[in-house]
């Protein structure tokens, strides 16, 4: 497969961490707003330290939390996970690491009056070497691609916010390529698209920042009305629990050149099972938890039935199990990625452009705030709206100690 020149971005120091390491420091890179927030819950049993070993030096010159397994030096627990490891993908080389948060502190950079924060848990990460990918003009493509995306679903954050950090990387046999990082908008702000009701949009609140553009995407997600409609059922009845805790982002990206041309367009759809929340009015949070549906019994006597609260509670056995106990099934392992369409319209090059933290403004020098795209010097597409292919759902990333918050 034809390369990009490698990427000068990312200065790798994923630790080898062994017992009593501490902390790693990234070369005394100054920090960047998205290292170090992590904090040690009740259920975890590495420290901060431990956790934060876990760093890449960014394009910035400042340090980034990255990936890291599950647990720690000695088998401590970190309580949450990130996917699939990136070393292992034949792209991982070209990259030189994965900085969590990265386009988020661009955007800080440029927008300081309206920066966008997310949390350590949700960046989840898959990939795949030699994906089989139709092509519109006839025959198929073999493809390596490298996904992150910053996708909470234990929080109440993705409710109105719109805005979530993207990595989308893929290299294919005929010339294909594009590196990206960004901010992508998926859907409206301040609302969400019903997960067991597509038609129906949940407005709930302001979003943060409140400059977040809308898009096409459309960010589906569990309310209580879902709950009651296929998790508590009359007796003799098993819960569906798909679709009732099903949530599915289906994102529509693009990076533009200052004059608004559209170098480049990918549409992947990412899909989580299970989630720890869903939308509910009803309480002050404005979530519910699916783990304490598993002990609720309505007036007319339906409850949740079989599945994973059955699983949680050893068939009713266990009591007082909560949401965020390394028990509970309800944690957002389960994940796939449908990747549709990547098309882009670069013929006349560069293969470097530098745009802003959503994408836009492409050109060929840098500026404050920019990120550096790669996108290979082609007029060329693969994929197709809607039918795939997927990767990821064969895998589950549960894990011990693995709990919500992930």
């Amino acid at each position: 497969m034809s390369r990009l020149p490698r990427r000068p971005l990312v200065l790798a120091l994923i630790a080898a961490c062994s017992e009593g390491n501490g902390l790693i420091d990234p070369g005394g890179a100054t920090r960047s707003r998205a290292f170090g927030i992590w904090h040690p819950g009740t259920y975890d049993t590495c420290t901060q330290e431990q956790h934060d070993a876990y760093a890449v030096v960014g394009p910035d010159g400042k340090a980034y939390p990255t990936w890291h397994p599950p647990t720690g030096p000695g088998g401590c627990t970190f309580g949450h996970e990130h996917g699939r490891d990136p070393r292992e993908s034949s792209l991982y080389g070209n990259l030189g690491g994965v900085p969590f948060g990265y386009a988020n502190e661009m955007l800080a950079v440029s927008d300081p009056a309206h920066p966008r924060d997310e949390d350590h848990v949700g960046h989840k990460v898959e990939w795949e070497n030699g994906v089989k990918i139709s092509r519109p003009s006839g025959g198929s493509a073999l493809c390596d691609v490298l996904f992150k995306l910053h996708q909470g679903t234990h929080s109440k954050d993705a409710l109105t916010n719109n805005l979530h950090e993207l990595v989308y990387n893929i290299r294919c046999d005929d010339g294909t390529e594009l590196h990206v990082t960004m901010l992508a908008a998926i859907g409206d702000q301040g609302s969400f698209s019903r997960a067991c009701a597509e038609s129906q949009v949940v407005q709930v609140g302001d979003p943060a920042p409140p400059s977040s553009p809308k898009s096409l995407g459309i960010r589906y997600i569990p309310d209580r009305g879902c709950i009651e409609q296929h998790m508590l059922v009359p007796t003799g009845q098993r819960s569906n629990y798909d679709p009732a805790l099903h949530e599915r982002w289906n994102t529509y990206n693009e990076i533009r050149r200052a004059d608004g041309r559209v170098l480049a367009f990918f549409n992947p759809h990412f899909h989580v099972f299970l989630p720890s929340r869903f939308h509910d009015p009803a309480e002050a949070s404005t979530i519910g938890r699916p783990m304490d549906v598993c002990y609720e019994i309505t007036p007319t006597g339906e409850r949740a039935s079989g599945g994973p609260c059955a699983v949680s509670t050893g068939d009713g056995t266990i009591t007082g199990v909560a949401f965020d106990d390394p028990r509970s099934e309800f944690r957002g392992t389960g994940r796939l990625i449908r990747l549709n369409v990547t098309r882009i319209s670069n013929a006349t090059g560069p293969e470097v452009w530098y745009t802003d933290a959503l994408g836009r403004g492409g050109r060929s020098q840098p500026f404050t705030g920019a990120i550096r795209q790669g996108i290979a010097r082609v007029e060329q597409e693969v994929g197709f709206d809607f039918i795939g292919p997927t990767i990821g759902g064969d895998r589950q990333y549960a894990a011990p100690g693995v709990r919500s918050p992930n």
